[in-house]
């Protein structure tokens, strides 16, 4: 499995998808910015809410969550890459998120 750290935003091309496979309550507290927020049981039925064509990066709160789901969407024949170490060291480092 693809993957790269999610310490810095610059780890990840700039103009690509970043997928949050977090629940909604975890989402509020805070997320990557820019990311498009759906949860993990919900991933198959949004697939059309996700870009075609480009390499989706997949990120959760600590990489659990963003394996299985890189997982799902290969499986659905898109190119997703793991955001490892997901939200956890991004917030450790106090870089910004959304709310």
């Amino acid at each position: 499995m693809n993957h790269v750290k999610s310490r810095s935003r610059s780890s990840l091309p700039a103009g690509r998808p970043v997928v949050v496979v977090r629940e909604p309550w975890e989402c509020a507290q805070g997320q990557f910015p820019g990311a498009l927020p759906i949860p993990l049981k919900l991933l198959a039925e949004h697939l059309v809410d996700i870009p075609d064509g480009d390499t989706v990066y997949v990120i959760c709160a600590s990489g659990n969550r963003s394996l299985r789901g890189a997982r799902i969407l290969r499986s659905l024949r898109r190119n997703a890459v793991l955001a490892r170490g997901g939200m956890t060291p991004w917030t450790a480092q106090n870089r910004p998120i959304q709310t």
